[in-house]
Parts: structure tokens; C-alpha cells; sequence
């Protein structure tokens, strides 16, 4: 399951310099069909409570998640406790470098708990997320 956090869906529109030009779902076609033998599922959130109820439904029954929780990762807590509390391998993946942005994106509440953490490829960042878990 890839969760994606707030602003996500607006790819393709957003900051192009920094997020690309392409939307999520055409990227997420393409993910699917170049992995048929893969099982995906996605959600994406604008809202904070939406992402941890989302985490704690898949947390103890799928295979594993790649986590996008954008702008939470740096402010959410919550998200972090619920990334903690499961069984369920999470991969956290990040468009753009976060550490070559502000200082406030340096803090992540979700590594300590994360399996890895893959950052600065683009859209390519979940891809890797998927392929970490084959």
C-alpha cells in the first residue's frame, strides 16, 4: 500500500521545480503496470487522523507500506506513533531531498520506526520503496 500525505495530490500542478510535472496517478499507472505481479493499493489524505486510521486498518495484515506523509513527517507525532505501533514494514520516501530544504525538513517523527528511507529521486523514490520490499 503506498499512503500518500497531504498536497500529494496536487502533483503535476505543484511546484513543478521541485515535484516534477507529472500527476500521481499517471505515475502510479505506470508503477502498476510495469510491476502486474505486485498488489498495490494507494490512499492519499490531506488530513492528519485520516493517515494514522489508514496506517492502523493495513498495519498488521499487508505485506508493507511506503509512506509519503509530505509535510507530517516533519510535525506529526502521531503518525510516528502509529509507524511505531505496527508490524507492518513502512518505507519512507520523499520526493525531493528534504535536506537540501529548509531546516525545519531535516526532522523526520516517522525514521526511527521506518525499515529504510528513500529521498531525493523523484517519483522514482517509491519505486525504490516497492522494490525494497521484492
Amino acid at each position: 500500500m503506498i499512503i500518500n500525505g497531504p498536497n500529494i495530490n496536487l502533483l503535476g500542478k505543484r511546484e513543478p521545480g521541485i515535484y516534477g510535472n507529472q500527476s500521481f496517478e499517471d505515475f502510479y499507472d505506470g508503477l502498476e503496470a510495469r510491476y502486474p505481479q505486485v498488489t498495490l493499493s494507494c490512499f492519499q489524505s490531506n488530513i492528519e487522523g485520516e493517515l494514522i486510521g489508514k496506517i492502523q486498518d493495513i498495519g498488521y495484515s499487508y505485506d508493507g507500506i511506503i509512506l509519503n506523509a509530505a509535510a507530517y513527517t516533519h510535525t506529526s507525532i502521531g503518525i510516528g506513533d502509529a509507524v511505531k505501533a505496527i508490524t507492518t514494514p513502512v518505507i519512507e520516501v520523499h520526493i525531493s531531498n528534504t535536506y537540501a530544504r529548509e531546516a525545519f525538513r531535516h526532522q523526520s517523527f516517522i525514521s526511527p520506526n521506518a525499515k529504510g528511507i528513500i529521498l531525493g529521486f523523484g517519483l522514482k523514490s517509491y519505486e525504490l520503496g516497492l522494490q525494497s520490499f521484492l
